[in-house]
């Protein structure tokens, strides 16, 4: 069976966003971009929540096309157009969508129906809303989190209205970039 993976930056105290989405705390440099691009290559499907599905499309369908774009633009524009995109979403419809699925209701049967087809893990991208949701869930199967040196001290938190505790195995792939952030991959322990 495929797993869920969130890929999140976050700060040192848990938060995704500062309160009105503000991301600018969030430190990436070639070094990031060259791991993570590595490692998202290998994905063929990704699940987006509404709002960061539409900050998305309003950007990499033509990001590798710009005059200025960098090779991260270009390399991950190629990937974002072949990429299967799922999105959780009460309010958009598919219609008209690229190779695009909406899916507004059932979540857990409709995610355990990707979840069981063929393919290489699914990544979730950023979408507080929607990882709440897959939290609640159990759909989670590992968090794949870039730690950043700083403290919000407030924001939109990574974890939220958790019920019941989620014990996580931490990967050997640890990793520390010249720029501070820390790579942490862990993997839900459903044993």
């Amino acid at each position: 069976m495929r797993k869920i993976i969130s890929f999140m930056h976050i700060s040192l105290d848990g938060f995704v966003s500062g309160l009105n989405g503000e991301m600018d705390w969030i430190k990436v440099d070639e070094e990031i971009f060259d791991y993570a691009g590595k490692r998202i290559s290998e994905g063929d499907t990704a699940i987006y929540g509404r709002v960061t599905y539409q900050m998305m499309e309003n950007y990499w369908p033509t990001a590798g096309d710009k005059p200025a774009a960098t090779r991260h633009d270009i390399e991950h524009s190629k990937w974002y157009s072949k990429v299967h995109k799922v999105v959780l979403s009460k309010t958009l419809k598919d219609a008209g969508l690229t190779n695009t699925k909406i899916i507004s209701d059932n979540l857990p049967d409709r995610i355990n129906e990707i979840k069981q087809q063929s393919g290489n893990d699914i990544l979730l991208f950023g979408s507080p809303t929607a990882t709440h949701s897959l939290i609640q869930l159990n759909l989670i199967d590992g968090f794949w989190l870039f730690v950043n040196p700083v403290i919000l001290g407030r924001g939109i938190p990574l974890f939220a209205d958790i019920k019941d505790k989620i014990k996580l195995k931490l990967l050997p792939t640890t990793r520390q970039f010249t720029c501070g952030v820390t790579e942490l991959n862990y993997i839900v322990d459903r044993q």
